[in-house]
């Protein structure tokens, strides 16, 4: 007999247990489907063991970098102990999952693999069906390895392997400039490991070509980046060949970071009545995450519209929420859309960006002579305002600057509350920060929309006053 329940949730991870965890609080009884309940992408394979191999990597360029501030020292990197150590944390970031999903009542985790055989009906891979009034689809996202990789065998690398390298390679090409590849390259440079980067798109980690202009100028000291390329690839022995026009280059490892598309084959969707738009993907409501008029819901990574480990767990709530109360539905206000790559200077896409619109104005600070930046030599990068001219309120944000990081929270923050430039220019400034390098782009959004500002006592001093 099938097990009935209200929510069945396929995948344990960020997504899914956000919807598991917000049904049974609205009173579901539910089900949560997993083939191997490992953890999340984030702890194990993505966010985390990424940010320990960045954190090594810092500690090795602040040290190489000393001379500048008069401080004599030397090092050597100790490949095997710095990826001994991003296992081990990664593995204990992982385990904290694991231990809430052990923590689960009895009977919700259900192992195994699921299909459609009906609407609400499902099918595990062990023959175990479960009947649900509403099914929630988590199954994340894969890293995708195109065609002529797949014949290198162990000389390629993807996210979900790089950081089992027992030591650090001789040499690593990375294939795909966007924030995966961008963040693993420059932290394996900075490690000591000879990098080329190889992309056919024209810019890095997902930035408009202003700002990935600026950044690729600053990466660039540390490593080779080949843009607008199509490069070829041929195993050599033990070796990974890249060619393109005018270059080759050998590699002991290559690291494909070309993306990762929703995980969907294998569910059957047109058993539950799902219509598969072009592409493979269905329609889904972003403010429900229904699919279609069906009583499925689709979140996280799985549905590759914000592919983000807080965007996936604001969407597993919505999905779960709704789904327990299922055919009601709740129409959440989405929050604004915020992406930051950890690459150094940090990049981040917040909001609203004006692609040619002529409804929309931007002011720049160039983080070249920003005072704290060249104090801690860290000079360089760009930020961008965007704001409406109509209104004079701040829209969106591209930049890669100092701590950007951090700033990029700042300015969300800002735009969420729908704050005018002129405002948003009144507001305290400490001296002497990195904050305080917004306020040249504020100014000339000030002048571009005839919005002066009631008190702004530091304009025309100079960056180290």
């Amino acid at each position: 007999m099938a097990k009935e329940c209200d929510v069945a949730v396929i995948g344990a991870g960020t997504a899914g247990l956000a919807a598991e965890r917000k049904a049974r609080a609205c009173g579901a009884a539910t089900v949560l489907i997993d083939p191997e309940f490992s953890g999340t992408t984030c702890a194990t394979v993505g966010c985390m063991p990424s940010k320990l191999l960045i954190a090594a990597a810092g500690v090795a360029h602040g040290v190489a970098g000393a001379g500048e501030f008069g401080i004599r020292a030397s090092h050597s990197i100790d490949g095997a102990a710095v990826m001994q150590r991003v296992r081990r944390f990664r593995d204990e970031f992982a385990q904290g999952v694991r231990d809430q999903i052990a923590d689960l009542p009895n009977g919700v985790a259900r192992r195994g693999r699921a299909r459609f055989t009906a609407p609400g009906e499902l099918e595990l891979d062990n023959g175990e069906r479960i009947r649900a009034k509403a099914v929630v689809l988590a199954t994340g996202s894969a890293p995708s390895l195109p065609g002529p990789f797949r014949d290198l065998g162990d000389l390629v690398l993807t996210n979900r392997d790089v950081f089992e390298l027992e030591d650090l390679p001789e040499s690593l090409g990375v294939i795909g400039a966007g924030p995966i590849g961008s963040e693993l390259a420059q932290a394996f440079a900075r490690l000591g490991v000879r990098v080329e980067v190889f992309d056919r798109g024209e810019t890095l980690a997902g930035l408009p070509p202003e700002s990935s202009a600026h950044l690729r100028r600053l990466l660039e000291r540390e490593m080779a980046l080949h843009l607008g390329v199509d490069p070829k690839v041929e195993a050599l022995g033990s070796e990974v060949q890249v060619s393109i026009d005018g270059h080759s280059a050998r590699f002991e490892r290559l690291l494909v970071a070309t993306g990762r598309p929703p995980q969907l084959d294998g569910l059957d969707l047109q058993a539950a009545g799902i219509r598969v738009e072009k592409g493979g993907m269905p329609h889904v409501d972003p403010q429900t995450l229904q699919v279609g008029t069906t009583a499925v819901f689709l979140v996280g990574d799985a549905n590759g519209d914000r592919p983000l480990l807080h965007e996936a767990s604001d969407e597993g709530a919505i999905a779960g929420h709704n789904a327990a109360h299922f055919p009601e539905l709740s129409i959440a206000r989405r929050k604004l859309p915020m992406a930051v790559t950890f690459t150094r200077p940090s990049a981040a896409v917040i909001g609203t960006i004006p692609d040619g619109r002529d409804d929309l104005v931007t002011g720049c600070a160039d983080y070249a002579d920003q005072g704290r930046a060249r104090v801690e030599g860290r000079a360089g990068g760009l930020l961008r305002l965007h704001a409406q001219k109509a209104t004079g309120r701040l829209v969106g944000a591209d930049l890669c600057i100092p701590d950007g990081e951090h700033i990029a929270h700042l300015l969300a923050w800002t735009i969420s509350r729908g704050t005018s430039v002129s405002d948003a220019l009144n507001l305290p400034f400490y001296h002497p920060t990195t904050e305080e390098g917004i306020k040249p782009a504020l100014r000339e959004l000030c002048a571009k929309i005839d919005r002066v500002p009631a008190w702004d006592e530091d304009e025309g001093n100079p960056p180290g006053h």
